[in-house]
């Protein structure tokens, strides 16, 4: 089983699919999917992320392609949408990064995109 992203016309995905294996009965599934629904086909692997395939296998496209993801032929990667105007894409992972790391401690966190910062998320107190 793998996945398929269609694309549209500015390399937007539209819709992921399951589908058949690469090669499986001697066809390029990307070529057929693609011609079948008249969109450009690219495959993606679920366990794709940050150029890491999670399970040790092949990464593709250096991301699991989502939704509104841009595929990027030149990087031959699948980026997902920028979360922040501050935000920059990492090359290596094609993922966004925040201008400052978030710190790693047992509290929670939020980017605040006007402080340009992480914040601490507080939960309310109960009343009383």
């Amino acid at each position: 089983m793998a996945h398929y992203a269609f694309l549209d016309s500015n390399n937007i995905v539209t819709e992921v699919i399951t589908g058949k294996d690469e090669g499986e009965g001697g066809i390029d599934w990307e070529q057929h999917y693609g011609e079948f629904r008249g969109q450009t086909c690219k495959r993606t692997s679920y366990n794709t992320y940050g150029g890491n395939h999670l399970s040790s296998g092949t990464p593709y496209r250096k991301n699991y392609a989502g939704f509104g993801y841009t595929y990027d032929a030149g990087r031959d990667a699948f980026i997902p949408p920028k979360p922040f105007a501050s935000w920059v894409l990492n090359e290596t992972s094609c993922q966004w990064d925040a201008p400052t790391a978030m710190p790693i401690d047992d509290k929670r966190y939020s980017w605040n995109e006007e402080q340009l910062a992480w914040v601490e998320i507080t939960w309310p107190v109960e009343p009383q």
